[in-house]
């Protein structure tokens, strides 16, 4: 059996890889901040259709940035799928990168043949369907294109956000590329030297 780490379908989340956190840490559920509720449960109806919405792991503290997320989930935070929004055309592309990675533009105008311009706090919600800290590749409007990169595959799990700045899953780079069927891999980041 895995160990309680938040709440899934009013049900607590369970996973058989992470240690058991202390009993202060297991989030009871009517205190669960419901920040970014609409986007959360657009993701979770999106991941619905794959059998993952109770997967999804909803935390106390933020999860916002890279490293409170690793903070909240207990990994490295290089594990973790930060995704990055960018103007492309008239288009977005969402490049789901490992926590360490940065863009690098040379990369990144080969592949899409233009400079890398992230879009604003106003744009990504507008745009996206989902608000910076919670950006991930789950229930996101029409206009966006999902692309893996390369980075995430040295992990044999990964933990991208779903919808809000208190939510991830855990999944496999293999399991994530299944559960966004139109997403396409990608080498346009670059390790940490």
């Amino acid at each position: 059996m895995g160990h309680r780490i938040g709440r899934g379908h009013g049900k607590e989340v369970c996973h058989p890889r992470w240690p058991l956190p202390h009993k202060s840490s297991i989030i009871p559920e009517d205190r669960i901040e419901r920040r970014g509720a609409m986007s959360l449960e657009r993701a979770k109806r999106y991941l619905a259709g794959y059998g993952r919405d109770g997967d999804v792991l909803e935390f106390e503290t933020s999860s916002a940035t890279v490293e409170l997320a690793a903070q909240a989930v207990g990994c490295e935070p290089e594990r973790i799928a930060k995704t990055l929004s960018f103007a492309v055309g008239d288009r977005v592309a969402l490049v789901v990168c490992a926590g360490d990675t940065r863009i690098a533009n040379p990369k990144f105008k080969t592949r899409f043949g233009c400079k890398a311009k992230m879009l604003s706090a106003d744009e990504t919600e507008k745009r996206i369907g989902h608000a910076v800290g919670g950006v991930c590749p789950f229930g996101v409007k029409d206009e966006c294109d999902v692309y893996l990169d390369e980075s995430l595959r040295r992990f044999d799990m990964v933990y991208p956000a779903c919808g809000s700045s208190n939510s991830a899953i855990a999944l496999t780079p293999d399991e994530l590329a299944a559960i966004v069927p139109k997403s396409e891999w990608v080498d346009v980041c670059k390790l940490p030297e």
